[in-house]
């Protein structure tokens, strides 16, 4: 089969990749040219030369897009820019404009271009369980049929591109995905928004990838949204998720003050029915960590033979300890400021009790 992969060489796009040419796809690769692509792209050519094709574009020109889906059969729509720890160093909350044009613009650009074809492809698009909003107020899991509340800018396009998925005439699926973490250290400070006591669903990136893989071989698949998530074994609390990454890295678990207070939006979710039709779910956190550990090298050591100043390092990153430390302050000059003024109304008192008693005295 003839599949079009956006964001080829992103977190997702890569294990995508590898799945769909191991089970014997044609894929054309469509991404930014950057130099991290471009290292991603001759990596995979030389293990797949006769299988893949890399096309450089960019979704908000239609002339870039016209030409990548030219003779598709599927087209995975991945390519999008996240709120944060994006490979752009730029994310969706601190530019919004610019991420409508590609996220929201570029989807369209991808959707006329699909339509305009004499044998329109089928479209899959990954959504996110961002969807959702903040839920923890509400019983888990997550499921397709829950409503959906934009939180954030991410989530709003993620919302109005699945609207557009479904109107676009054309076959489609839309995967919502759970939390698929890259493996790298994060050192973002996106990694204190989630408060710890926040339900978190954990996929891994090679389980989201054969997922993909599968379904663009199953018919079963279109029409409908799935839930794509690691499953029960994956479902954690942020402080149980935090507290094993950090432990196997030998940083050790960080202050509670460190990390946000609004909840923030991901949550379990049901994936009972598309575990049952793909097939997919084969990895665990554990997996995660060993690769992390894996990808980090010798550094794990230099990690754990400097780690209070790495611990000092990543607590530096946390807006919230800043703002937590900023309010100790306040608070700590507001109750000297208070505690002085105490001590003065205090000794002014005494003073007058030993005029009184002095009178009292003479009398």
């Amino acid at each position: 089969m003839r599949v079009l992969l956006t964001g080829a060489f992103g977190n997702v796009g890569q294990s995508a990749l590898e799945a769909l040419l191991q089970r014997g796809h044609q894929v054309r690769c469509f991404d930014l040219r950057t130099r991290a692509n471009e290292r991603a792209a001759q990596k995979v050519l030389q293990r797949f030369p006769a299988q893949v094709e890399v096309l450089w574009g960019d979704l908000r020109q239609p002339e870039d897009v016209e030409k990548a889906v030219q003779g598709q059969d599927v087209v995975v729509h991945l390519a999008f820019i996240i709120p944060k720890l994006s490979r752009t160093g730029r994310g969706s909350e601190d530019h919004p404009d610019w991420a409508w044009e590609i996220n929201v613009g570029g989807t369209r650009n991808l959707l006329q271009a699909m339509a305009a074809q004499p044998a329109p492809p089928r479209i899959l698009f990954t959504s996110s369980v961002h969807v959702y909003g903040r839920t923890q107020d509400r019983l888990p899991p997550r499921t397709v049929d829950d409503p959906l509340q934009a939180t954030e800018h991410y989530s709003r396009h993620k919302i109005a591109c699945e609207e557009m998925v479904r109107q676009s005439g054309l076959e489609w699926a839309i995967f919502r995905l759970a939390a698929c973490l890259p493996v790298r250290l994060i050192l973002d400070p996106g990694m204190f928004d989630v408060p710890l006591d926040n339900r978190i669903e954990f996929v891994h990136r090679r389980d989201v990838g054969l997922a993909i893989a599968k379904a663009v071989e199953c018919e079963e698949v279109w029409g409908r949204v799935w839930l794509i998530g690691g499953g029960p074994r994956c479902q954690f609390t942020y402080r149980d998720l935090v507290e094993r990454v950090l432990g196997a890295l030998g940083v050790g678990m960080l202050p509670e003050e460190a990390f946000a207070s609004t909840p923030f939006a991901v949550d379990w979710m049901d994936t009972a029915e598309s575990q049952r039709l793909l097939d997919y779910q084969h990895h665990t956190l554990d997996d995660y960590i060993r690769d992390m550990v894996q990808a980090l090298g010798p550094w794990r050591h230099l990690i754990r033979a400097f780690r209070p100043l790495a611990r000092t390092y990543l607590l530096s990153r946390s807006p919230y300890l800043r703002q937590a430390s900023r309010e100790h302050a306040l608070r700590s000059r507001a109750l000297e400021r208070l505690s002085r003024a105490a001590g003065e109304v205090l000794a002014f008192c005494f003073r007058c009790l030993l005029v009184l008693r002095g009178s009292w005295a003479r009398g």
